[in-house]
């Protein structure tokens, strides 16, 4: 097919492609993605995106398809890459005439020749810059305009290229070009600061624009284009001029006035000329040295002195600020803590900064800081009057900082207190002086002055710690501040209350408290909104304080819960009902059980809240944080909120609901304390379970939890669970094993640890297709130490509590690897005493001696050879596990659990949850047939054992004594082989080991 066909082919394509005719819609964009790797098709977009005859939108989407193009085919090595012969050819069709009238088509081709020029520029295409540059000083506007738009965006994506050879080049480019960008600036500048004085808008619009584009090319070249700056003169030149024309365009913003036709565009380049010295100082500290003093005298002349008046606009200010906050805060310019050991580059930007300023300086600083930049504005207090909500919840954590003015000047405002605390502070204690007693209602100048001079205080309560006694201040001003009610003194209760929040962490003596809590019971029921929420926030922040005491809180709880509710369901903005939601939980947390009494309507209200919070999944994740901590408080009897809360927890944890994303960590965690305070399981607790498939399959952050709950359900009801589920969670573990880390691998056996435990016959039947891999991890002697002792406790569970299986399984695995079923059992002993050093847990090291043991009494000649190392491990374990009594003198096994006598739990220890008693009672049940004491149960344990524990198995390890244990299986050998026999089997034990036996068997 000719060109012309061709273009003419792709021509229709596109037409149809930007059609709202959805039927002819799909096909075209069929055909143009079939096109994109065929010869010759980025040649035809060239030819029809540059012919301005045709319809916008059409030319619009055909370079959208070459710049695609770019990212897909351009580089060599890409799969159907762009020959070089049609390359060549593009190349020089987009540099052949800057004349595109559409703005925003014009900008779409500079990208996109910087796009090919990230690629091939220098080596392939050395003639852009030339041409660039030639058609920049060209006198047609749009030509010119046009060749400056497409110069700044190679500019920028050269400059954005971060490989050493890259950034050579980068410097090589910005050497040879910065003299002509310079003068191209200066030019189109002079040509604007003349056409502007001269009135004559429209052009000096036009070299505005120019003048933004030159400055942008300056920027990228002066911050990334040279190694060592500070010792080129033209650079250096060009920032010291930087600050004569920063003044020259603000005085120009006086002249345009606010609805100038250029204003919005002055402003732009002004933000630009700041963004030049920001960016500098961050790149070339050192460099910037020299521009300290003036950047300091530029920045706190226009924000603290009447420089700045009627020409100084947000932005800017945010940007002074940033510039000075920067330079105090940069790490090059602080000497060393030892001034000999300093940089002398260091101690020279000190010694500026230092002598900067001044006491009259900061002073001044400070006092205009607090009184004029502090101040609630207009905009602000006509907010809190119709958004309350969004007043009160106004974003201002992160980088907010560099954006927005209010958290900008708090920010440097603690800068500067922090870095002159000495000067500072008096000056900030000077204006709180001056506002003792209550201020006028009618007079709103001193009430705006009153919080900021509060907010200052609260702001900087970490450096005025050894300067206010602010328990004295409470009691004497700050509580006769709540007490005025009138409608404009909300600005200060609010001022106050949050001024407590700062402080409770600080210095606040405890014995206040109730006082304080008193204060926030009355402020929860202000009229106004944005005063209950920041009570709200300060109660939060005193709960959550290391001083909290429960106990001088509980008299208060039912009120302020009961107003806490109230202010949840009267904020309609999600954030706010996300921060109500965490003063909740953080109460909730606090007090634990002493919650119950009072969160029924909370109980009723979550599930509506859940309702309508479809679309707001961060909502969404403050009430799953909310109904974990209510879980925890409820205890068992969270059992009630099952019908809402098992729902939530399938829907959270369910990875094929698209919410999962967000809520499945809380969700997990909500779904395993649910299972951890669970009286009973019941089978709608089981039904959410088959989510746990899908969710171990995502090998995640997440996994812990989700073993924590697989061994929750264990805990809970190892019969029901495994019958139900053991099988495809089997399935679930032997895919896991082959492709996890030795940390995964170590986490998805303690759960079958565990199930053999609490259940020995079951556990083992269940988990079988795993088991032979572990006995092959003994014989093989795995070789991490922390798996290997896990496979030891595993098989030691099995040959313990289910011999006959062990059995089975030492008889398929001999046939398995066609061997002897003795020589297989004498290769698992002699491991197993080989790498008992590998087991540190004393319960592992009890377990290993008892099951060993269990091979005794026999005359198998095999277990017979092994006897010295099995009676090597006994004696290991008993000194492990023996301890001397001091009430009787004698030894005994510490790891025996006898009785059921509850320790008295602490004032700052929770009490245990439902899982926690089933474990203990799962450790101390004992074993059928064994010599263990008979347990003594109290009524309520009595109660729990017949409801939770007819199917919860014994664990030896705690039920069993190793001392009592040893001596009987030694008796039985003794028995079984004659004494001579058996004498001449306990001389291949070491004299030493046997005395220390006797030792520990005196007296049985």
């Amino acid at each position: 097919m000719d060109m012309d066909s061709a273009r003419l082919v792709v021509l229709q394509t596109l037409t149809q492609a930007t059609s709202q005719d959805t039927a002819g819609l799909k096909p075209a964009e069929e055909q143009l993605k079939q096109w994109e790797t065929q010869p010759g098709f980025y040649s035809v977009l060239l030819n029809i995106f540059n012919n301005h005859m045709l319809d916008v939108n059409v030319r619009w989407l055909a370079v959208l398809y070459f710049k695609n193009g770019i990212d897909r085919y351009w580089r060599r090595v890409a799969p159907h890459s762009l020959s070089e012969e049609e390359k060549t050819s593009l190349r020089a069709g987009l540099i052949t005439n800057f004349n595109e009238p559409v703005n925003q088509i014009a900008t779409q081709i500079a990208v996109l020749i910087a796009k090919v020029a990230r690629l091939d520029c220098p080596r392939q295409w050395p003639e852009l810059i030339p041409i660039l540059m030639e058609s920049v000083k060209g006198q047609d506007g749009l030509q010119q305009h046009r060749a400056l738009l497409t110069f700044y965006h190679v500019t920028k994506t050269l400059a954005s290229k971060r490989l050493a050879q890259d950034r050579r080049l980068f410097e090589d480019l910005a050497s040879g070009i910065y003299s002509f960008a310079c003068s191209l600036w200066s030019h189109h500048t002079d040509c604007f600061l003349q056409q502007i004085y001269a009135s004559d808008e429209a052009a000096a619009l036009s070299s505005l624009e120019r003048t933004l584009l030159s400055l942008k090319v300056l920027r990228k070249l002066t911050v990334h284009g040279f190694q060592t700056p500070q010792q080129n003169m033209e650079v250096m030149g060009f920032l010291n001029a930087v600050f004569e024309r920063l003044k020259q365009f603000l005085e120009c913003c006086r002249r345009v006035g606010k609805d100038g036709t250029c204003r919005e565009k002055l402003e732009k380049t002004i933000i630009l000329y700041t963004k030049v010295l920001l960016d500098f100082l961050d790149y070339h500290p050192v460099a910037f040295i020299s521009l300290i003093q003036q950047s300091l005298e530029f920045a706190v002349s226009y924000l603290f002195t009447h420089v700045g008046e009627g020409v100084t606009f947000e932005r800017f200010t945010v940007q002074c600020m940033n510039l000075i906050k920067m330079i105090l805060q940069n790490h090059t310019y602080k000497p060393a803590k030892n001034i000999e050991d300093s940089k002398p580059e260091s101690l020279e930007a000190h010694n500026i900064k230092t002598a900067f300023f001044t006491h009259p300086t900061l002073t001044e600083i400070g006092r205009r800081l607090v009184s004029h930049y502090f101040l609630l504005t207009e905009e602000e207090l006509a907010l809190w009057e119709e958004d309350p909500e969004g007043f009160a919840v106004e974003e201002t954590g992160g980088d907010s900082w560099k954006y927005s003015l209010r958290p900008c000047t708090e920010v440097l405002f603690l800068d500067l207190f922090h870095k002159f605390s000495q000067t500072m502070t008096p000056v900030l204690l000077e204006m709180v002086q001056n506002l003792q007693g209550p201020t006028n209602v009618e007079d709103p100048v001193q009430l705006l002055i009153k919080d900021a001079v509060y907010n200052a205080v609260g702001l900087a309560a970490y450096d005025l710690f050894d300067n206010v006694d602010f328990d004295e201040w409470f009691k004497n001003q700050l509580l006769g501040e709540l007490q005025v009610s009138h409608h404009r003194y909300k600005l200060i209760r609010r001022r106050v209350i949050w001024l407590i929040g700062q402080w409770i962490s600080v210095k606040f003596k405890s014995d206040l408290r109730p006082l304080l809590y008193e204060v926030i019971l009355s402020l929860m029921q202000d009229p106004d909104l944005v005063v209950r929420i920041e009570t709200a926030t300060t109660l939060k922040l005193t709960v959550d304080d290391f001083e909290f005491r429960t106990e001088q809180f509980l008299p208060y709880l039912e009120s302020i819960f009961g107003l806490l509710f109230q202010l949840l369901q009267q904020v309609t903005e999600c954030d706010t009902k996300m921060q109500v939601l965490h003063v909740i939980s953080c109460v909730i947390e606090r007090v634990h059980i002493q919650i119950r009494p009072y969160v029924g309507c909370l109980v009723q209200y979550l599930p509506l809240l859940w309702k309508q919070s479809e679309d707001h999944n961060m909502l969404r994740c403050a009430i799953l944080t909310t109904l974990i901590h209510l879980v925890q408080g409820l205890g068992s009897e969270s059992k009630n909120l099952y019908p809402f809360l098992l729902p939530v927890i399938q829907l959270s944890t369910d990875v094929s609901q698209s919410p999962h994303v967000y809520l499945m960590e809380d969700g997990l965690e909500l779904w395993l304390v649910t299972l951890e305070n669970s009286p009973a399981i019941t089978p709608e607790l089981l039904r959410i379970f088959p989510n746990m498939s899908a969710l171990l399959e995502l090998t995640s952050e997440n996994m812990r939890t989700c073993f924590q709950i697989i061994n929750a359900y264990i805990y809970l009801s190892a019969t029901d669970f495994l019958q139900n589920y053991a099988e495809a969670l089997c399935r679930s573990f032997c895919h896991l094993l082959k492709d996890i880390t030795n940390e995964g691998q170590v986490q998805v056996l303690k759960v079958v640890e565990i199930a053999l435990k609490v259940s020995p016959i079951l556990g083992a039947h269940m988990f079988q297709p795993l088991l032979p891999a572990v006995l092959r991890g003994v014989v093989d002697g795995e070789r991490y130490p922390v798996v290997m002792s896990t496979y030891l406790g595993i098989t030691g569970r099995v040959l313990l509590q289910n011999s006959s299986f062990f059995s089975s399984l030492l008889t398929q695995m001999a046939s398995e690897c066609n061997q002897g079923i003795d020589q297989l059992l004498g290769n698992v002993i002699e491991m197993w005493v080989d790498r008992m050093d590998n087991i540190t847990q004393p319960e592992r090291r009890k377990l290993s001696s008892l099951a060993l043991l269990s091979l005794l009494p026999s005359d198998n000649s095999v277990i017979q050879d092994k006897f010295c190392g099995i009676v090597n491990i006994c004696v290991e374990a008993l000194h492990d596990v023996m301890t001397e009594d001091s009430d009787t003198g004698t030894s005994r096994d510490c790891m025996l659990m006898s009785n059921f006598e509850e320790p008295k739990l602490s004032e700052d220890e929770e009490p245990p949850t439902e899982q926690d008693k089933r474990k203990k009672l799962a450790s101390r049940q004992v074993p059928a047939g064994s010599e263990g004491p008979p347990l003594e149960e109290s009524g309520e344990e009595k109660k729990v054992v017949s409801n939770r524990l007819k199917l919860a198995l014994e664990d030896p390890v705690h039920s069993v004594s190793l001392q009592q244990f040893v001596y009987e299986k030694l008796k039985a050998q003794q028995a079984l082989m004659g004494d001579q026999a058996f004498g001449v089997l306990m001389e291949t034990v070491d004299t030493e080991i046997v005395r220390q036996l006797q030792e520990f068997l005196r007296g049985l």
